[in-house]
């Protein structure tokens, strides 16, 4: 499927935007490298909606749980302002090995990235209240609830939370599941909808993203 070839039906949504949005040879190496390691990488939807919001928000300043090989980051640092810093937390450290590879790869300069091994949960509380232009999050789901009232403190005002994997299929196939990560999807769901802090929105782009703008 092309850009230029219409949609038949909802199925072929994805295929569509895969289609539509071009990546280059750093970035396509580090989603395969991620897949070798069993760290499935962001789609290329969910990567540029990163690239748009950082370049919307004109962000100097990001954090993200979840490094992996590099993907997300990849696409947070190209929109983000060029003397912008993004902090990665990740537990893995050949992930974080590798991701370094990616952003030399992509001739950033090694300033423009602090790379923090560690369980989100722990490192988080260690960083700067209201510093943070945007927060990405697209690993240890169960414990997403938490992340929210860490991104409460840590997002400036108009600052944006960004979830992934919020359409998981398999774990929200039967929502009254017992499984811990759908719980906890379902839970970080109703409270950012209930929350009059926040501004949300739901994107169905990869495994679902959901937006949360933190009132000025």
């Amino acid at each position: 499927m092309t850009p230029e070839t219409p949609i038949a039906d909802a199925d072929a949504v994805q295929d569509y935007v895969a289609a539509y949005l071009a990546q280059d040879e750093v970035l396509a190496a580090a989603r395969a490298r991620g897949m070798e390691l069993g760290c499935a990488p962001i789609s290329l939807g969910t990567g540029a909606a990163l690239r748009f919001l950082t370049t919307a928000l004109q962000a100097r300043a990001v954090v993200e749980v979840g490094t992996g090989t590099g993907v997300s980051g990849l696409c947070l640092l190209r929109g983000m302002a060029p003397d912008g810093v993004l902090t990665s937390i990740d537990v893995d450290p050949e992930y974080q090995r590798v991701a370094r590879r990616v952003f030399a790869d992509a001739s950033l300069p090694s300033g423009r990235t602090r790379l923090i091994m560690g369980r989100g949960l722990e490192v988080l509380p260690r960083l700067a209240d209201g510093a943070y232009d945007l927060m990405f999050v697209g690993s240890a789901i169960t414990d997403y609830p938490r992340y929210l009232e860490e991104a409460l403190r840590l997002l400036r005002p108009g600052g944006v939370l960004v979830l992934d994997n919020m359409l998981d299929r398999e774990l929200l196939a039967e929502p009254d599941t017992r499984d811990p990560e759908a719980q906890a999807l379902l839970e970080v769901a109703r409270a950012v909808r209930s929350d009059e802090r926040l501004a949300p929105l739901l994107l169905p782009l990869g495994d679902g993203l959901l937006l949360a703008a933190k009132a000025p």
